[in-house]
C-alpha cells in the first residue's frame, strides 16, 4: 500500500502465532497458540459524515413578542412574563448592553437578524498620511490573556476594528500602521487607520457580551451575533444551566464566541462559530453539556498564543460531558482541548482538521474517552512554543491524564500522529494528576516520514510499567516511534512492548 494512503476495507483480521499480551513465548513443546484480532483499515463514520444544518434558521419569521430594529430589547423584555419567545426582527441590532433574559425565555431571530456590539465611527480626519477618530475608545480596563507576541500584547485589548466588514490587524504603535491595519492610542483616545475611510462603513466594537446568564434554561436560536469586545476568556455569548443555543452565527468577537459558565446540562448545537479573536466556543465548571454538530472555523484572529494559551477551536476546563459530530477547522490553536480536571468526558465522532497545534488535546484530567473521530492534518502552527517533537503534541495528545481510552480514530498526516505524555502536574480534585491506564486500541494510523507517534516523559515522573498499552491499532508509512528517550523503528517499538498485535505496512 502506498504511503498515506487509506485502505477502503473496513477491518483487516490478523492471525499472531506464538503471542500473548505479556509478551511470553510459548513452552517449546506446546504447538504456539494463534490469536485472532482484528485491526481497522477503513476510517471511522465521522469521515464521510455529512454536518447538519448551522448557522441561522432560513425557517418561516419567528412568532412571538417582536424587537424591532433601534430599540433597547431589554425593556420589552422585562415587561413580557418569564418563559417568552422574544423574535429579533430582520436587520441590524445595534446591542450597547449585554441582554439578560429571565427563566425559560427564547431569543430568536427572523431570518436576517444580527446583533452587533460595534458602533459606526465616522468624523474621521486627515492625519498625515493616516486617517483619525478621537474620543471613541472606553476608559482603560484591566488587561489579562496570552499573546502570541508577548512583549507588547495587542491581543489583550477588546476592541476590533472593521471596515465592510473586513477584519483589520491591531498594531501596537502609529508608526506600524500599513494598509490593512489600525492603532488604538488609549492615553489620547484616538483611533488610526492607514486606509481612507471615505466611502466605507468603518465600526468598533464596542459592547463586551450580547446575552449574560441571567437565569435558567434559556433558549437561543437563528441569529446572527458579532463585533462583540468580549473580554479574553469571556463569551459574547454566556450560556448557563439548561440553556439550548441552536442554529445562530457567532462570529468575529474579540474573544470566545459561545461560552458556557457554570451552566450544567446545557446544549450547544448547530451553530457556526467562525473568525472569534481567541476561541470558539468555551466551557468552565459545566457538567453533562452537549456540544454537538456545530462548525467551528478560523478563530483566535486576534494574535492569542497558538501552541497554550485556550486559543483555537473549542476548550473545556473542569467540566464532564460530550463533544460530537463537531467540524472543527482550521483554527490557530488547539482543535478540540479537555484542561484540568475534567472528567467523564467523550469526545466522538468529529472532524478535526488543519488546525495549527494538537487536533485533540486530553490535559491533566480524568476518565476520558476519545473516539471514531477523525483527525488530519493537524499541529503545523509555528511561533511561540510551536516545534516538531512530541513535547509539542500531535494528532492527538494525552497529557498526564489518567482511565483515558483512544480507540477507532482515524489519525492521518498530522505533524506528530499521537504523543502520550507523563509530567509532573501536582494534585486534582480526583487525585494526583498522573498518566495511568491509558488505551490506546483500534485507530487508523497514517505518518508522514517526518511525523512520530510514541510516549515521552520527564525525569520526575516516568511512566510506569501497564500505564499505557497499544493493541490492534494499523499503522501505514510509520517507522519513527519513540520511548524513554529513543526513537524506534517499527521492530523495536513492538520489541518494547508496544502493539504486539497491531500492524503496519
Amino acid at each position: 500500500m502506498r504511503r498515506g494512503a487509506v485502505a477502503a476495507a473496513g477491518a483487516a483480521v490478523l492471525m499472531l502465532s506464538g503471542c500473548s499480551d505479556t509478551g511470553t513465548a510459548p513452552e517449546p513443546s506446546k504447538a504456539p497458540p494463534t490469536v485472532t484480532v482484528t485491526v481497522p483499515t477503513a476510517p471511522p463514520a465521522a469521515a464521510a459524515a455529512v454536518l447538519g444544518p448551522t448557522g441561522p434558521s432560513t425557517a418561516k419569521p419567528c412568532s412571538g413578542t417582536a424587537i424591532a430594529v433601534g430599540v433597547d430589547p431589554q425593556p420589552i423584555i422585562d415587561a413580557a412574563p418569564a418563559g417568552t419567545t422574544f423574535c429579533f426582527a430582520k436587520g441590524l441590532h445595534r446591542i450597547t448592553r449585554a441582554i439578560r433574559p429571565r427563566q425559560k425565555d427564547t431569543l430568536a431571530g427572523d431570518p436576517g437578524a444580527v446583533l452587533s456590539g460595534a458602533i459606526r465611527l465616522t468624523g474621521w480626519a486627515r492625519n498625515g498620511s493616516v486617517w483619525s477618530v478621537q474620543g471613541v475608545l472606553p476608559p482603560a480596563y484591566p488587561l489579562k490573556g496570552q499573546c502570541e507576541d508577548n512583549k507588547t500584547n495587542p491581543c489583550q485589548l477588546g476592541e476590533q476594528l472593521f471596515v465592510d466588514g473586513n477584519h483589520l490587524t491591531r498594531v501596537m504603535s502609529r508608526a506600524q500602521l500599513k494598509p490593512g491595519t489600525f492603532y488604538g492610542d488609549y492615553t489620547a483616545n484616538i483611533v488610526y487607520v492607514a486606509d481612507e475611510p471615505a466611502g466605507h462603513v468603518v465600526e468598533m466594537s464596542r459592547t463586551r457580551t450580547a446575552i449574560e446568564k441571567s437565569a435558567d434554561d434559556v433558549t437561543v436560536t437563528g441569529l446572527t451575533i458579532e463585533h462583540f469586545a468580549s473580554k479574553p476568556q469571556g463569551g459574547a455569548v454566556q450560556v448557563g444551566t439548561g440553556w439550548k443555543v441552536t442554529g445562530n452565527e457567532v462570529r468575529r468577537n474579540h474573544a470566545v464566541g459561545i461560552m458556557v459558565i457554570e451552566g450544567d446540562n446545557a446544549e450547544v448545537s448547530r451553530n457556526t462559530v467562525a473568525d472569534n479573536g481567541q476561541l470558539g466556543i468555551g466551557q468552565y465548571k459545566s457538567a453533562g453539556v452537549k456540544i454537538t454538530a456545530n462548525l467551528v472555523s478560523r478563530n483566535n484572529t486576534d494574535g492569542f498564543w497558538i501552541a497554550d494559551w485556550e486559543s483555537g477551536g473549542i476548550k473545556s476546563t473542569r467540566s464532564s460531558g460530550e463533544v460530537s459530530g463537531n467540524d472543527i477547522v482550521a483554527n490557530k490553536g488547539v482543535g478540540m482541548w479537555s484542561d484540568i480536571a475534567e472528567y467523564d468526558r467523550r469526545i466522538t465522532g468529529n472532524r478535526i482538521r488543519d488546525n495549527a497545534a494538537d487536533g485533540i488535546r486530553y490535559e491533566i484530567s480524568y476518565a476520558g474517552v476519545i473516539d471514531q473521530n477523525v483527525v488530519q492534518h493537524n499541529g503545523f502552527g509555528t511561533g511561540r512554543g510551536s516545534g516538531g517533537t512530541l513535547w509539542d503534541g500531535g494528532g492527538i495528545n494525552v497529557n498526564t491524564s489518567s482511565d483515558v481510552q483512544v480507540r477507532g480514530n482515524l489519525i492521518q498526516d498530522n505533524r506528530n500522529a499521537l504523543s502520550i505524555q507523563s509530567r509532573t502536574r501536582g494534585d486534582g480534585p480526583r487525585g494526583t494528576y498522573v498518566l495511568r491506564n491509558v488505551l490506546v486500541e483500534g485507530n487508523l494510523v497514517v505518518m508522514s516520514e517526518e511525523s512520530t507517534l510514541g510516549v515521552v516523559e520527564n525525569k520526575r515522573s516516568p511512566t510506569q510499567p501497564g500505564s499505557v498499552t497499544f493493541r490492534r491499532n494499523s499503522y501505514q508509512g510509520a517507522d519513527r516511534f519513540a520511548y524513554r528517550g529513543r526513537t524506534m523503528t517499527w521492530p523495536e517499538w513492538q520489541q518494547s512492548g508496544f502493539d504486539k498485535d497491531s500492524v503496519s505496512s
